[in-house]
This record gives structure tokens, sequence and C-alpha cells, in this order.
């Protein structure tokens, strides 16, 4: 499955999941329940992946945990606030780049309407033509 197809349907249970949710709960609540949601449709979910740090010819594993990487391609970051903020994206991007995956979803379900919580980051992906999604590059 391709990449743009994977971001379709996490949006789609994202969707699903604020929906029936409601905004408010912790992110924790909507990590577990979004991961169990998309292993329902059969897509492979690692929870809380490490994202190592690679300095100096040194690996740390202690830095950074992804909230959800699903088939091993998307990177999905969970928020669960008012408002995103710059910090948010550049978050979602520095993990991209870690991990060396080319596209992320930021899902904000603290967002009253659920599409206003949803921004694409972009790490060296050019495949946009089956996007439905709009792309937010973090400044």
């Amino acid at each position: 499955m391709q990449i743009e197809e994977i971001a379709r349907e996490v949006v789609d249970s994202g969707y699903t999941v604020h929906t029936k949710l409601g905004p408010g709960l912790l992110e924790s609540v909507y990590e577990v329940v979004l991961a169990k949601l998309l292993t329902g449709r059969g897509f492979s979910v690692e929870r809380q992946k490490t994202v190592p740090i690679i300095f100096e010819g040194l690996r740390f594993d202690e830095g950074f945990r992804a909230d959800l990487v699903v088939e091993g391609k998307l990177l999905v970051e969970i928020k669960s606030v008012e408002n995103l903020i710059p910090v948010h994206g550049k978050q979602v991007l520095t993990y991209l780049r870690l991990l060396n995956l080319p596209l992320g979803l930021l899902m904000n379900f603290g967002a009253a309407i659920f599409r206003n919580g949803i921004k694409r980051i972009v790490n060296n992906h050019s495949d946009f033509e089956s996007s439905s999604l709009r792309m937010h590059r973090p400044s």
C-alpha cells in the first residue's frame, strides 16, 4: 500500500476516534484507541517507537519516542491541546529526519473540529498526486 493511501486511512480512523470520543482526553487515550482501530483495519502499528539519535558515531535511544509508526512508513504524532504551535510541527519533522521517513501526520485531538487539527509534515516526499490532505511545512 502506498504511503498516501495509508495516510488517508489513518486520517479516516482519526476522524472516527475524534467523532466517537470527542476532544479533551489525554493523548495516551487517543494513541491507544487509534492504534487499536488501525490494527483492526489490518495495519501494522508501532506505538512509542524509539527515535534514536546518532551523534559523532554514537547511538542514543533515550532521546525521543514517536507516538505511532504505521506500516513502517508513516509517522503519526498525537496531541490533545487547544491549539497547535509551531514547535509541534518541528518536532514531527525532526522525528521524520531521524527515522528517515517521508511523511508524518500531526493529529490534534484537542481541536473542536478534527480537520482543523490535522497537519501533514513532509520530509523529502514528492508523491503528492494522490494526496487529498493539505500539505504543511513547518517554518
